[in-house]
């Protein structure tokens, strides 16, 4: 859909981008319109609960003064900014950059004919695009449905659908005019017999809604509710462990996240050399996994994401310096060792690494074809997890994580699933995992219980890791 009106007081997002940029007194500016619509779906115990849409709207101004070799920049962001307002927020940003330190990662800004993005996903000065309700047409249909089959299968289902569009336009003093939309949704869905005491979940990250298939998520839910009939308990150790891609996902979200090249030269990450420098090069996995990220469309459709850098801000991980710069599909992991980290054009110039900014989606391919049930029924006595929840990092060094399993977690006896067993706390490095993965499948799309929200383009086969740590029993449910 196309927003029926303006945005900003009544002006375009465009304009508004190119108001800021006249309004700068400032060596150098970047301003950033964001136009975000959504829209989302609840439901519990059977029952549509709750539907509703909304907008937002935020305007981010770079201010950058220099001074010789020295630059400093303000960044301001501010919601629903008027058009009256805009040349405050750049007043603003301004002060800020003028009684600022020097920026650190300080590079020029991009210029057109520089090594911006090549396309986008819409011109310029096309209308903003929007989300609504509609956007569940087939999908509530079929949920509808389902809850009169769980409603005669004594089963209750619980969960949320949403859907984002986010259309951003990034503007520059030294020209650069780039645009991108970038819809995004998801269906978290959990399954919970008549009584409460069995519980399963399942998740899929969705572009439109159109790939969604509520009949086989609740096909896997059931399956998952029938296994956990029969309940066991089981001690904490270490276990051969079948990980669904959705707990793959869950863990190596985390690793990217901390596969920043700034802090491994700083000696702060297990991305750390000892001795100075980083791991880039190093082995670290005997399988031929590959870890990759990449913007261009042909190469995963499902998981378009901006061609181009956008930051908000400079963090350890991205640069304000490098807004525009066009993103290139890149190996993390090739063939097992560590190819590559998150840099920046300053972070690049310290380690004499290639730039390789941060992507928004996140795909591992271990070369491998076999589903997880083929996978189950290769094993001899293991658990199969459903998604991992609540991790935190304990330990930088190793980027040792600690978190509980949830909504089931089964033991695998002679290649049959037969039981469901309690839940645990683990505590696992996804680095050190990569060592003792002995068996990858096929990779298909994959949505992270913890991380859904902040990131949902991912694909990820299932892994077998051996001696996965249980590190104690846990009472979550």
């Amino acid at each position: 859909m196309t927003a029926p009106g303006g945005s900003n007081g009544g002006i375009r997002p465009q304009e508004a981008v190119e108001r800021a940029l006249a309004a700068a007194r400032c060596d150098g500016c970047v301003v950033i319109a964001d136009e975000t619509s959504s829209a989302n779906l609840r439901w519990a115990g059977n029952t549509l609960t709750t539907d509703g849409v909304s907008r937002s709207r935020q305007l981010t101004v770079v201010a950058i003064s220099r001074d010789g070799k020295d630059a400093r920049a303000g960044v301001v962001s501010r919601a629903g900014v008027r058009a009256d307002q805009i040349e405050d927020v750049v007043r603003e940003a301004e002060r800020e950059a003028g009684q600022g330190s020097p920026a650190e990662d300080a590079q020029p800004l991009l210029e057109p004919g520089d090594e911006v993005a090549s396309g986008a996903s819409a011109a310029w000065d096309g209308p903003v695009t929007s989300t609504g309700i509609g956007v569940f047409r087939s999908f509530s249909t079929a949920l509808g449905e389902a809850f009169g089959a769980a409603a005669a299968a004594g089963q209750r289902l619980y969960g949320f659908a949403q859907h984002r569009e986010t259309s951003t336009f990034l503007g520059t003093s030294t020209g650069l005019r780039l645009r991108h939309d970038q819809p995004a949704g998801q269906v978290d869905m959990n399954a919970k017999s008549a009584d409460l005491a069995r519980s399963a979940w399942a998740g899929q990250g969705t572009r439109d809604f159109a790939d969604v298939d509520v009949g086989a998520l609740v096909a896997d839910l059931t399956r998952r509710l029938e296994w956990a009939r029969r309940r066991v308990e089981l001690p904490a150790g270490r276990y051969e462990t079948l990980l669904p891609p959705a707990a793959v996902a869950d863990l190596l979200i985390y690793l990217y996240w901390s596969a920043g090249a700034k802090d491994a030269l700083d000696g702060r990450t297990v991305f750390s050399q000892p001795g100075g420098g980083t791991r880039v090069g190093e082995r670290l996995s005997g399988l031929p996994l590959t870890l990759r990220s990449d913007p261009s469309p042909a190469a995963a459709p499902a998981l378009r994401c901006a061609p181009f850098v956008i930051a908000h801000a400079s963090t350890r991980r991205s640069s304000v310096f490098d807004n525009g710069l066009g993103l290139q599909p890149t190996d993390w992991i090739s063939g097992g060792e560590l190819a590559a980290l998150a840099q920046t054009r300053h972070s690049a110039g310290l380690s004499g690494l290639p730039v390789t900014p941060m992507i928004g989606n996140l795909v591992l391919d271990g070369r491998g074809s076999a589903s997880l049930d083929e996978m189950v029924g290769r094993t001899g006595h293991g658990l199969l997890l459903t998604c991992l929840w609540y991790i935190r990092e304990v330990d930088p060094q190793t980027l040792l994580l600690t978190g509980l399993t949830r909504d089931g977690t089964y033991l695998v006896e002679n290649g049959e699933v037969t039981a469901a067993v309690n839940n645990f706390r683990f505590n696992e490095s996804p680095v050190g995992m990569l060592a003792r993965v002995t068996e990858a499948g096929v990779t298909g799309p994959a949505l992270s219980r913890e991380w859904g929200d902040y990131f949902t383009r991912t694909a990820m086969p299932p892994l077998r890791v051996d001696g996965f740590n249980m590190s104690s029993m846990s009472q979550a449910s």
